[in-house]
């Protein structure tokens, strides 16, 4: 699968799951309720399915101009943390105005998510990878076949 119905299984997936878990954290974190919880989860995952598909492109068309395209886990690494730090930068004044609480109380009510959100990201896209295969981002581009060799050994000719 590729194109853009990969990148919307891939983001419909990712989202639903990280919807589900954060608003079991954000309510067990804050003690309020589904009610106030819920929606603000909605918000962040809107913004982060978002975020979620520009990144994804800029990611994959720098992983196209790369000298190797294999996705290592360095390079799986490097997409998880760099996401992560990326959507931070959105979702902080989110929490605070939300949950009308500081930029500094909604960065630490963040962080349990700046260091989860990593792990699930790697662990999400090498099982989506697994599932459903690399995208063309990450695959080698073909090697032209070389000539074919007659079958007079080099030694035998002239």
């Amino acid at each position: 699968m590729q194109g853009l119905k990969r990148k919307l299984v891939y983001v419909g997936g990712y989202e639903v799951i990280g919807f589900a878990v954060g608003t079991a954290v954000m309510t067990a974190l804050t003690g309020s309720g589904p009610g106030t919880t819920a929606p603000l989860a909605i918000m962040i995952a809107t913004v982060a399915a978002l975020w979620n598909m520009a990144f994804n492109y800029l990611f994959e068309a720098w992983e196209r101009r790369q000298v190797s395209r294999e996705r290592t886990v360095r390079r799986r690494i490097l997409h998880a943390v760099a996401f992560q730090l990326t959507l931070v930068c959105y979702l902080i004044p989110i929490i605070a105005w939300w949950l009308d609480i500081s930029l500094v109380q909604a960065f630490l009510l963040d962080l349990v998510f700046i260091v989860y959100i990593p792990f699930y990201t790697f662990g999400y896209n090498w099982a989506f990878d697994k599932i459903f295969g690399l995208p063309s981002s990450a695959l080698a581009e073909p090697v032209p076949e070389a000539p074919a060799q007659d079958s007079v050994p080099s030694s035998e000719r002239s």
